[in-house]
Formats: structure tokens, sequence, C-alpha cells
């Protein structure tokens, strides 16, 4: 898995967590908006199980296949997924494995500021 410190699509990131330079801040900006919508997000979670077609997404989790194509072509764009022929179909996968770290990470967060949230509501020092 690249780190922060390597060199990602030309892009030198310099310090260990943000881009050195404008164009890499886009790049990052255009990742995180294609990330930004509960609907991608669902389609990445079923791509994490595995590739799939639209019609095995649109079967988990829901929609039209115009939406799911529309999505997927988001995320097909910002390099988050890929895709590949086989036979007549289409699949995609998960492109970059690092987006599940991000995931993760992003859902440590949540987790924890819930933790801290109840703690206040129930007078008790949060658990980090």
């Amino acid at each position: 898995m690249p780190r922060a410190t390597d060199r990602v699509r030309g892009v030198s990131c310099r310090t260990p967590y943000l881009p050195a330079t404008d164009a890499g801040c886009e790049e990052v900006a255009t990742r995180f908006r294609a990330l930004s919508e509960p609907t991608r997000l669902r389609i990445l979670r079923r791509l994490a199980r595995g590739e799939a077609s639209v019609g095995d997404v649109v079967a988990d989790v829901g929609g039209t296949q115009a939406n799911v194509s529309k999505h997927l072509a988001v995320l097909l764009s910002s390099d988050i997924v890929g895709r590949k022929r086989q036979g007549g179909r289409t699949l995609y996968a998960i492109a970059d494995p690092a987006l599940l770290n991000i995931c993760s990470i992003a859902c440590e967060g949540i987790e924890r500021a819930a933790r801290v949230r109840a703690a206040e509501i129930l007078g008790m020092a949060p658990r980090l």
C-alpha cells in the first residue's frame, strides 16, 4: 500500500498527510467528493465483498440501473473503482485498497465522537 509520502499518480506528498501541490489537493478533493454520496458508499460496501456487475449492485443496493451506473461512473472517473469485461458482462471492483483504510479511519472517528457525546449526555468519562 502506498504511503502518503510516496508518489501517487505523479503527485508527491511531502508531508505525511497532505498533498504538496495544488494539483495534488485537487486530486484528493475529487476523491473525497466521489466518496461524499451515501449511495456511492453503499456501492463500495457491496464491492468490498467482491467484484460485481451493475445488476448485482442494483440487487444489493437498490435504485435503478441508470442511477447505479451514474454513481459507478463517478467512482470510475475518480479511480476508486475499476472495471473489466468478462464475457457479456462488465464487472466492477474496488481499484484502490487504501480506500477501505480511509473509510475505516472515518468510521473510527465517528464512533469515537459518538462515545464522547454519549458520555457527556450520561455524565460519564468517555472511553476513547
